[in-house]
C-alpha cells in the first residue's frame, strides 16, 4: 500500500484511520511503503503537521502498535539505512536518466538541503517508537541489491512459512497446421511503434562503461 496524500476528509480523521482499512486478514502480508511514520519523517522535516500534532504521533503509535500485536497482528519495521552521499548519487543518477526521472519528486531533492534535519527526526523517531513488542529493524542500503535480498531473509526468519512446491504445467507441442490453412499476412504492411527504447539502453551503456573506465583511471592515477 502506497497511500497517497490524504484528501480534505481524511484530514480531518483520527491519524492512523486511514491505515487501519488496509491492515491484514489471516493469511495475508501488506507492506506500506510508506507507512503511518510519515508523520515522524517528512510531515515532520517539511512542515506539513502541527508540533502538538507530531507528539500526539509519537505518543499514540507505540499504543497503536500493541493493539495491532496484541490481535495477532504481526508488525515488522524496517528501516533502510544509507549515507548522504549515496543518497545524494542516486538522485544526480535519476535526474540524468530519463527513464528513471519520474521517481525523484521535489520532496526527495529538497532532502538533500535538509539531511541532518531527517536523521535528527529519525533519531527521535526510534527513541519514542522502537519497542518490545514492535522494535525497529535496520537494514544496511548502501548496495540496493544487497539490501533487498537481507530484508527479504529477515522476513522469512520471523514469519513462519513452508515451501509450497507449485504445480508443474506441461506445455504441449503445437500441432502441424496445413499451410492452406493458414498464411499470415505481409508484416511489412504492419505499422510499427518506433523503437527508441533500444537506442536509450544502449547509451545508458556506453555511459556506464565510460563511468567505470574514468573511475578506474582516476585510481591508477592516485
Amino acid at each position: 500500500m502506497a497511500l497517497p496524500k490524504p484528501t480534505d476528509r481524511e484530514q480531518t480523521q483520527w491519524y492512523f484511520q486511514r491505515y487501519i482499512e488496509h491492515l491484514p486478514a489471516a493469511g495475508e502480508i501488506v507492506i506500506f511503503d510508506r507507512s503511518w511514520y510519515n508523520r515522524a519523517g517528512v510531515e515532520r522535516v517539511m512542515g506539513y503537521c502541527t508540533t502538538e500534532q507530531y507528539h500526539r504521533f509519537l505518543r499514540q503509535a507505540p499504543e497503536f502498535e500493541r493493539m495491532l500485536v496484541d490481535d495477532g497482528i504481526r508488525v515488522l519495521k524496517y528501516w533502510f539505512s544509507v549515507s548522504a552521499e549515496e543518497q545524494e548519487a542516486r538522485f544526480k543518477s535519476r535526474s540524468s536518466d530519463p527513464m528513471r526521472r519520474w521517481k525523484l519528486s521535489p520532496i526527495d531533492v529538497e532532502s538533500i538541503t535538509r539531511w541532518e534535519d531527517y536523521s535528527k527526526a529519525k533519531d527521535a523517531m526510534f527513541a519514542a517508537t522502537d519497542t518490545p513488542w514492535a522494535h525497529w529493524i535496520t537494514v544496511e542500503s548502501e548496495d540496493k541489491k544487497r539490501s533487498r535480498i537481507n530484508v527479504i531473509n529477515d522476513i522469512l526468519k520471523r514469519i513462519p512459512w513452508k515451501r509450497i512446491e507449485p504445480d508443474e504445467v506441461e506445455v504441449p507441442e503445437r500441432p502441424q497446421i496445413d499451410e492452406d490453412y493458414y498464411e499470415r499476412l505481409d508484416r511489412s504492411k504492419y505499422i510499427y511503434a518506433e523503437d527508441i527504447a533500444g537506442p536509450l539502453e544502449k547509451e545508458k551503456v556506453r555511459a556506464r562503461k565510460a563511468a567505470k573506465k574514468a573511475r578506474k583511471k582516476e585510481q591508477e592515477d592516485k
